[in-house]
């Protein structure tokens, strides 16, 4: 087999080939460029099979990389920086260049390649995680803008909030907006800025809602059956969850992945006393999303709402049972995310 190393950068990338005895058999320099990417595939394309190619930094400056090797359809893997800088200092290499990082990384695949994660389109979901939170700047935007048209209409129409109530729709986002004209005939200034921030109201929604969009015929291309069959699980959650695991191979179990999702209880037993605390550390954003996912089953699924009241039963609190059914969704997610994975043809 032949290994293949490549160091990313922001301008150029370095390349470096090995044989299964770690010598170097040929190294290339490249663009950052399309013409640099066409340039590695096809040099790729000249060494034997099979071959695995090794990228640091895959999710960053080599992400383009591996959406050009995926599509040629290379055997990809990610080498975390941190064992690039190991490598470096036990190969003897005075110094850093380019050339020698490549060559060190592809040592590293060489050796760890069956525990190395490997690349494949999950590593595009870096794009859901980008429009979910580009969705999620806007709606908090949203929020303070809402409060700003409250806060005016609040003392140039007083009562006004019958008619409007929380801004939520686009109806009451109508109303409210007639009612600043009529506010700004006898408060000029209140009226005039309230409808500037309806105005500003409005654009902000609209980017949601085409976000929202976009999130959705994405995950159409994703392939996430199973995890949209949990109850609780809409798009937005699912290209939450999506984009915050960045690939459910990288994590060789369900109780890996919980610790990862902040649902795996902290032991705190000392002697005889057996207990746990609260876990508030792994992702929050993970964590959010199962929180939503426990709310929702909590009221509509049976199974759920069975599970809650044994838990309470055993004398834990509301809170407690609801960070057990937490943990027990982050296994039904882990499950979910596997099966995805499986039915588009991963391992």
């Amino acid at each position: 087999m032949i290994i293949v190393g490549i160091d990313a950068h922001s301008r150029s990338h370095a390349a470096a080939a090995i044989d299964e005895q770690g010598r170097l058999i040929e190294g290339i320099d490249i663009d950052a460029g399309v013409r640099g990417l066409e340039r590695l595939g096809a040099w790729l394309e000249t060494l034997p099979q099979p071959r695995l190619v090794a990228i640091e930094n895959a999710r960053g400056y080599g992400l383009a990389i591996v959406r050009r090797l995926l599509a040629q359809g290379e055997e990809l893997v990610d080498v975390p920086a941190s064992l690039t800088c190991d490598g470096r200092r036990g190969s003897g290499q005075r110094g850093k260049h380019d050339q020698g990082d490549a060559l060190v990384i592809a040592r590293i695949g060489l050796r760890d390649r069956e525990r190395l994660p490997r690349l494949d389109a999950s590593v595009l979901d870096d794009e859901l995680k980008l429009l979910v939170d580009a969705r999620d700047q806007l709606i908090v935007e949203a929020g303070r803008w809402r409060n700003r048209v409250h806060a005016l209409l609040r003392v140039a129409a007083p009562g006004y909030q019958a008619k409007t109530g929380a801004l939520a729709s686009a109806g009451n986002v109508r109303r409210a907006r007639s009612i600043a004209r009529r506010a700004a005939q006898h408060d000029p200034t209140r009226g005039r800025l309230a409808l500037q921030a309806l105005d500003r109201l409005a654009a902000l929604e609209r980017d949601a809602d085409g976000l929202e969009q976009e999130i959705k015929d994405l995950l159409k291309t994703r392939g996430c059956t199973h995890l949209l069959a949990i109850r609780g699980v809409g798009p937005i959650v699912a290209a939450k969850i999506l984009g915050e695991t960045r690939g459910i191979g990288r994590f060789r179990s369900a109780p890996a992945y919980a610790a990862h999702t902040g649902t795996a209880p902290v032991p705190a037993s000392s002697g005889r006393v057996q207990r746990h605390r609260l876990n508030r550390g792994g992702n929050r954003q993970l964590n959010r999303a199962l929180y939503t996912i426990a709310m929702v089953q909590a009221r509509w699924e049976p199974a759920a709402r069975i599970y809650l009241e044994h838990k309470i039963g055993e004398g834990k609190s509301a809170a407690e049972a609801r960070r057990c059914l937490k943990r027990h969704l982050s296994n039904v997610v882990y499950r979910a995310l596997l099966a995805d994975q499986e039915a588009r043809g991963l391992t």
